[in-house]
């Protein structure tokens, strides 16, 4: 069992032939993910990396039996592109564009759980990846080595970086999410980490957030009331920010006292999370944690 991607799952790709797409989608291929298609508007019937094109999700979903979709769609039609595949019955939904609009979001996200039973993971966000089965986002490949330590972050840079550390500290990754950093995301923490706390092949889990938002504590407070079921290491980046300036992603602003990284930190310690202060102790962290050795 794997969580939201695996080497069954049938990929498609909106926003195919453009240049981010077709870059992407390329080194998807390459990595080993089924892409079995993808869609571009007005370019149905051709072929591209080897793979059909479709004018349509609907048509791509008949045609292939598509069950994931990643989009790389400008900001402005993203959100369409996200309805399009939840209409057409995709389950699994990745957007990995950055910067759509506040309001168009927010419509997105209603009508997904309006239909309810679709993921959605992002936007702006790195994706999502099975080590050694399947790749459906725009992270480094080579990085991830199969095992059984689960990412949830909202940096993608710092999933890269606590991927590499877990592995060189000769653990590996069963499944890495980058939820995103945008103010209006899919799948916040919590559901993340649930569904890695739910994953028999996940024996640990690391969560990396930020400041701004809630979504930290909210999962570090499910955590606990969960049973703390399986061990987490926990970081938060952006510890000597103002308040009041955006860091990085646009979620990423301090609005108040809880939205800080001590404030975030300390509540995460209180849950039973063992948080580390830089993320250059994210591995042998875990090591420990592993071990028993907090």
């Amino acid at each position: 069992m794997s969580v939201l991607v695996n080497k069954n799952s049938r990929v498609i790709v909106q926003g195919f032939t453009g240049s981010e797409g077709s870059f992407h989608a390329g080194q998807m291929i390459e990595y080993g993910t089924n892409v079995v298609g993808g869609v571009t508007p007005a370019k149905g019937g051709t072929e591209h990396l080897g793979r059909p094109v479709f004018n349509t999700v609907k048509e791509a979903v008949e045609k292939t039996g598509a069950d994931v979709s990643i989009i790389f769609v400008p900001p402005a039609f993203a959100a369409d592109a996200i309805m399009e595949a939840v209409d057409a019955g995709i389950k699994v939904v990745i957007t990995i564009t950055e910067g759509i609009p506040v309001k168009d979001m927010m419509t997105a996200k209603k009508y997904l759980q309006s239909k309810g039973g679709v993921t959605l993971i992002g936007p702006n966000c790195p994706g999502v990846i099975t080590p050694g089965e399947a790749k459906v986002g725009i992270m480094p490949g080579f990085v991830f080595k199969k095992g059984r330590i689960g990412i949830v972050s909202k940096s993608g840079t710092l999933t890269y970086e606590a991927a590499d550390q877990i592995v060189k500290a000769g653990l590996g990754i069963s499944t890495a999410i980058g939820i995103g950093g945008d103010p209006i995301i899919g799948t916040p923490t919590k559901d993340a980490v649930e569904l890695l706390m739910n994953d028999p092949e996940t024996d640990a889990i690391v969560m990396i957030g930020e400041i701004g938002g809630n979504y930290e504590p909210v999962a570090a407070r499910w955590i606990k009331d969960s049973g703390n079921k399986k061990p987490v290491v926990g970081f938060i980046a952006g510890q000597t920010a103002p308040p009041g300036r955006r860091m990085g992603h646009a979620g990423a602003i301090i609005g108040g006292a809880d939205d800080t990284a001590a404030a975030k930190m300390k509540i995460m310690r209180e849950c039973g999370i063992t948080v580390v202060e830089s993320p250059a102790e994210i591995g042998e962290t875990m090591v420990k944690v592993l071990a028993g050795k907090k």
